[in-house]
């Protein structure tokens, strides 16, 4: 009966080793995003501009575009070239006898800036190209170059002929216009913004724009012992020059396997095998351990350590066993010598911590193939050390 017993024990024992070595190849994976540096171009034909000024909100609006070229040289920070342009408007109300008469004009402008971008969904919530909508901000500062500005110049005149009396208006110096300027005038002008995009494609968002721009007092001829200021709202496209982002499957740690195994063990009658004194004991079987690394790293993953301790307790176990480590790397990104650097440094990290667990160094051979030899079909899993110890 002790003898059944035994055998008993070392049954069950075998069914869950074979089933937790089963669950444990099948690890949960997550997908891991990985940013591409690109250019983008932006285009916004759809653009409405509120001048400030004393008249009505209608009266000082008028149509601009803007065009960009922008570089994203961090998920979350770019910069970008934009130039708006079209029309902005002035207007002032003038009483005399207690009547009220309302004068506008317009000109034209062209304003170049240089802005820093910045996602502000990435930079809370991390990077996520799959996100649809992307909250956004951007400051910049550049030049707005104005010119057409006959209107005011006329309105001047009016204003002149009915704000004053004729006898008033041949004397005085005080013209109601006193900034009024003519011909291409070039102002600094500063600029804050908002953004909104709606994910399209992996390249292709559709955008709104909101925008803040100051300059000083001259620019719409009026004097007003402050900056002169005006609002741009924007609609159009962005469009991604490339690949924007990679994305590959990596070991989700996050996440808990918790297995329960029940076994019903079955008594059945029991031969008890004499043994076979030819058996030699000491015949061992070679020990394979793929040890995985994530895409562009040589640092072994907390998921991959418990195979580099298999290496190490097999190779204490059996004291005259060796090891060859072999590095590659996958043939699909980068190129030969990056790829053959990776070899070499992933099996290099693996030798380092079979020495460092008190492995001696001649009991190691290591290799690099590169991505001149690819072990797997599937391209991620050639970011391997492949070890082998008998």
């Amino acid at each position: 009966m002790k003898i059944m017993n035994i055998k008993k024990i070392m049954m069950s024992s075998m069914l869950m080793l074979g089933f937790l070595s089963a669950s444990a190849q099948d690890v949960p994976t997550k997908t891991e995003y990985v940013f591409n540096p690109h250019w983008y171009v932006q285009i916004q034909p759809l653009g409405v501009q509120y001048t400030l000024g004393e008249v009505n909100f209608g009266d000082l609006t008028s149509f601009n575009v803007q065009a960009a070229v922008g570089y994203q040289f961090h998920h979350a920070v770019g910069a970008r070239l934009a130039v708006n342009a079209w029309q902005s408007r002035g207007g002032s109300e003038y009483t005399l006898n207690n009547v009220t008469k309302k004068f506008k004009w317009a000109w034209k402008y062209v304003a170049p800036t240089i802005d820093l971008t910045f996602n502000i969904s990435d930079l809370i919530c991390g990077f996520n190209p799959q996100r649809v909508f992307n909250f956004g901000a951007y400051i910049g500062a550049g030049l707005n170059i104005g010119f057409d500005n006959k209107e005011a110049g006329v309105a001047a005149q009016e204003i002149a002929s009915f704000h004053y009396t004729p006898a008033v208006l041949a004397t005085t110096n005080n013209t109601p216009l006193s900034l009024l300027w003519d011909g291409t005038k070039t102002r600094f002008v500063a600029q804050a913004g908002l953004t909104g995009d709606f994910r399209i494609t992996d390249n292709v968002s559709f955008g709104l724009e909101v925008s803040a721009n100051t300059l000083n007092d001259h620019y719409n001829s009026k004097p007003a012992g402050n900056a002169d200021w005006y609002f741009n709202a924007l609609a159009g496209v962005k469009i991604a020059l490339g690949k924007t982002y990679t994305s590959q499957e990596v070991p989700d740690n996050n996440v808990r396997i918790v297995e329960k195994v029940v076994e019903k063990i079955v008594e059945k009658p029991v031969y008890i095998e004499k043994p076979d004194p030819k058996k030699d004991e000491n015949v061992r079987e070679p020990l394979r351990r793929d040890i995985f690394f994530t895409i562009n790293s040589t640092t072994i993953a907390p998921s991959e350590q418990q195979k580099v301790q298999d290496v190490i307790d097999y190779l204490n176990k059996y004291a005259d066993a060796t090891v060859t480590i072999t590095g590659y790397a996958d043939k699909g990104t980068g190129n030969a010598r990056i790829n053959a650097r990776l070899g070499q440094n992933r099996a290099k990290t693996v030798v380092n911590a079979l020495v460092k667990a008190g492995i001696s160094l001649s009991r190691i051979t290591s290799d690099s193939k590169g991505d001149t030899v690819q072990p797997f079909s599937e391209n991620d899993k050639n970011r391997v050390s492949i070890c082998i110890a008998e």
